[in-house]
């Protein structure tokens, strides 16, 4: 299913390259839009214009990459996000981890960076001993553990609700007794399920988008 999910944005995204125009026409314009939101609203706003450059790629191609990942739970026939098993938020969470420690190296030199996430000025030294552990386990295991976590169980959740809701629509319509007045309700909840699952799909995109672009940030930042 990620394989489908992956060819047919990768074919979608070289037929609109291929067929773009200075006036653009509908399907251009729609995805030049999401260009733009995720170019001003995440990038440029969180990393700035020259960082936002530099890292515009990765983050442009992990908000897709996401998305379309999350979308796939709710296409019929597929109905299983690619982001509802754990490899695959885990490995985007682990290039999230890869990319802004390695920026931040890049900017401060290994010790410069340590210092720089671990040791923020204006702080009583006695405070380091305790302050210096926990911000050192954030950045080393909590920040991509918890992307992968807050990614991997708003997809699952949506999906077993969907699930939930339409086995019970089912049962009640075919229970032969009183209780099947209810399945309408139940199918209603169901349809509004489903589009908010839609919506979901695009807030995780942009939250973990987001945080990555945060995290970067963070750790190219001269100070903090």
């Amino acid at each position: 299913m990620r394989l489908i999910i992956l060819v047919a944005v990768l074919l979608f995204t070289c037929i609109i390259a291929s067929r773009s125009k200075l006036v653009p026409g509908r399907l251009q314009s729609v995805v030049e839009l999401i260009f733009e939101f995720v170019n001003n609203t995440i990038i440029a706003n969180t990393l700035g214009l020259r960082d936002g450059r530099r890292f515009a790629p990765m983050l442009i191609t992990m908000f897709f990459f996401i998305l379309s990942m999350n979308l796939a739970g709710v296409v019929p026939g597929l109905n299983l996000a690619g982001t509802s098993v754990i490899g695959l938020p885990l490995l985007l969470a682990l290039w999230t981890f890869v990319t802004y420690v390695a920026a931040g190296i890049r900017k401060h030199g290994v010790l410069g960076y340590v210092k720089s996430e671990t040791m923020p000025p204006g702080i009583p030294w006695p405070i380091y001993f305790l302050l210096v552990p926990i911000e050192l386990l954030q950045v080393v295991a909590i920040r991509w553990a918890s992307l992968t976590i807050r990614l991997l169980a708003n997809m699952v959740s949506g999906h077993m609700m969907i699930v939930v809701f339409i086995g019970m629509t089912h049962a009640l319509l075919f229970s032969g007794e009183w209780l099947m007045l209810i399945s309408p309700f139940s199918g209603a909840m169901a349809i509004g399920i489903y589009g908010f699952e839609i919506f979901v799909a695009a807030l995780q995109a942009f939250i973990f988008t987001m945080l990555t672009a945060v995290y970067i940030q963070l750790a190219t930042a001269d100070e903090h």
